[in-house]
């Protein structure tokens, strides 16, 4: 799989893309406008390691439910997951096997030289 799950809306997902400047032969999935799929979400899972580690603890709706407060156990990250996009954190690209998730500048330039390899 050479996908890269992004939202379109969001400015630092964008800068991104355009920094990356992904190969055509990646699919671009706009998470908004194409839900991410139960079976994509277990590929990413299973190349994470977890379902924690695709989550955004930044997104507005974990803190307007109190979710900090909670103990969430894997099955509920995965749920949440599914529930809205606002929950994957982003940009999360995937290059085969390998997997790079968020925006920091360290994943981003990992993400960057393995595209182009």
């Amino acid at each position: 799989m050479k996908t890269i799950f992004y939202l379109k809306t969001c400015n630092t997902c964008m800068r991104i893309l355009k920094e990356i400047n992904a190969p055509s032969t990646f699919v671009l999935q706009d998470i908004k406008a194409q839900p991410i799929t139960v079976s994509q979400l277990e590929l990413l899972h299973e190349l994470a390691g977890s379902y924690e580690a695709l989550f955004s603890k930044r997104a507005k709706l974990y803190k307007e439910r109190d979710l900090k407060n909670k103990t969430l156990t894997e099955d509920n990250y995965k749920a949440l997951l599914l529930e809205h996009y606002t929950f994957l954190k982003r940009p999360v690209i995937v290059n085969n096997n390998a997997i790079f998730i968020g925006n920091s500048t360290k994943t981003v330039q990992l993400a960057k030289a393995t595209l182009h390899e």
